[in-house]
């Protein structure tokens, strides 16, 4: 099989390894896939390129369509003529009617990828659903096979929505043929380094390559990340927009990860030398956390030899709660 190229499936992970055996079993098939993630996760990206296996897509000129549905923020109506048409009656005869102006119409032969699928509005849901149950629909009085993948984007909160009966059971069960959770990246540290040069690359857009140290990468590496691969680019994006350095050091990197933090007014407090060590405080405790508290590996992203680590730790008050 083809390599993965969305972004948001890089690294070596065993929680991104696991979605993408998933993926890989899902692309051999042309059942429906619900792809769930949280805040920020690049679900658009990673149905694109699920879509983009797709054994008949042999040709560039012969590729199926690829529709995409964003649900949220839709009025009923709209999203209602958008995905169906405007057929006078959509529960004529037998078979649900859509007209050839709808979403459902463009995707035949292709995908169609529900962005946010838990907002569609429950008239639409009991549609979608007898679509997917039928297989067919009423278009100008004549019976056509749908025959396109359906992809659901939906966040974690989609299992909450179906106990609470918001969402379609029947419905979920048909998109949910396959379930693929796309992990947070806080479960996946270990990737941001590679998700970091791969967003690089993209910014230099063939330009010159520029990198990060690996003290600066262990520190972004052991932020949580609540806002995912999003809030990750961001970041990278206004530390590469600050420096024309080819190499960015641990100090183009704390000024944005402290403008992500939970707006607060600056009130001065202490020396420099306050400030200075207050920092190295900071930054040695996230490298020795990202590590699990292992001293070796910590003294070595942090370019110190393991003896002087102990002895810096013991100085700045770090508690040392593990043991080599």
């Amino acid at each position: 099989m083809p390599e993965w190229t969305a972004i948001e499936l890089i690294g070596e992970s065993a929680a991104i390894r696991r979605a993408r055996e998933l993926l890989d079993r899902a692309a051999a098939v042309d059942t429906a896939v619900l792809l769930v993630g949280g805040p920020g996760t690049d679900l658009h990206g990673v149905a694109r390129d699920l879509h983009d296996r797709r054994a008949d897509a042999s040709s560039l000129d012969d590729r199926p369509p690829f529709v995409h549905v964003a649900c949220a923020g839709r009025d009923a109506p709209a999203l209602d003529r958008d995905l169906f048409g405007t057929a006078a009656d959509p529960t004529a005869g037998d078979l649900e009617a859509i007209t050839p102006d709808s979403r459902i119409a463009a995707a035949r032969r292709g995908t169609l990828f529900l962005d946010e699928i838990t907002d569609l509005p429950s008239g639409a849901q009991a549609r979608l659903a007898r679509i997917l149950r039928d297989g067919e629909v009423r278009m100008h009085g004549a019976r056509v096979q749908t025959a396109f993948r359906v992809i659901g984007g939906a966040a974690p909160a989609i299992d909450e929505e179906v106990h609470a009966q918001r969402f379609r059971a029947d419905l979920y069960r048909r998109v949910s043929a396959t379930r693929v959770d796309v992990p947070p990246l806080r479960d996946r540290c270990d990737d941001v380094p590679a998700l970091a040069a791969r967003i690089l690359a993209e910014l230099a857009q063939g330009g010159r390559p520029r990198s990060f140290t690996q003290a600066a990468l262990a520190l972004l590496s052991a932020m949580t990340w609540s806002g995912n691969l999003s809030e990750l680019r961001d970041a990278i994006a206004r530390i590469a927009g600050a420096t024309n350095d080819e190499t960015m050091q641990i100090e183009h990197v704390l000024p944005v990860l402290q403008l992500d933090r939970p707006a607060a007014a600056f009130v001065p407090a202490g020396s420099l030398r306050d400030a200075r060590l207050r920092f190295e405080r900071d930054y040695i405790a996230a490298v020795l956390q990202h590590h699990g508290w292992r001293m070796a590996d910590a003294a070595q992203t942090l370019g110190i030899q393991r003896p002087n680590l102990y002895r810096k730790a013991r100085q700045l008050g770090i508690p040392i709660v593990g043991i080599d």
